[in-house]
């Protein structure tokens, strides 16, 4: 990531919205903006099978469910956040992960310019490829500060996606599986 080009552009950004950056409250804003940018973006150019790492055999091939990952992202529209939490579940083949390194995989895909229906289908892509899974069932739940405070000034919406391969595509052991996440 280049810091001294976001350090430039928010600078120019302040100047074009008829603010001035050497201003003592914003002469620091394009340093904290490059800063937080670092964090926010932290995922692009990881491949999020790579946080998968070792896999183990697994023992049974009944559904493997999380729920609540927290996660933050920015819209790749505005470069406003949303948040929320994703839920997962997948169905192992022969091989099953650590539990955080699932977790890993949202923060990954989560910490780039991205749209929440991208997400969710990236995340269920990766999931069914990492783990060679027999079925996924990736749910989002996220509220997006584009949506609450510009155009429809909705701050309490939430926005539901949801992504299902393989045996979760089939609507009675998907509907199984949405009863436990509590979808």
């Amino acid at each position: 990531m280049q810091a001294d080009r976001i350090k430039a552009a928010v600078r120019e950004l302040l100047i074009a919205i008829g603010e001035n950056p050497d201003r003592p409250e914003l002469s620091a804003t394009p340093s904290k903006v490059a800063d937080a940018y670092q964090s926010f973006f932290k995922g692009i150019g990881k491949d999020p099978l790579d946080a998968l790492g070792e896999l183990f055999p697994a023992e049974h091939n009944e559904a493997v469910i999380l729920k609540d990952i927290e996660l933050v992202s920015i819209c790749e529209h505005h470069l406003l956040p949303f948040t929320g939490f994703a839920h997962i579940a997948y169905l192992p083949s022969a091989k099953v992960a650590g539990l955080g390194r699932l977790a890993s995989v949202i923060e990954i895909l989560a910490s780039r310019p991205q749209l929440q229906e991208n997400l969710t289908a990236q995340v269920a892509d990766a999931l069914m490829q990492g783990l060679d899974a027999q079925g996924v069932v990736v749910v989002i739940e996220a509220r997006h500060q584009c949506v609450a405070s510009r155009g429809a000034r909705q701050p309490e919406v939430n926005t539901i996606t949801m992504a299902t391969r393989g045996k979760f595509s089939d609507p009675v052991q998907r509907a199984e599986v949405m009863g436990l996440i509590g979808r």
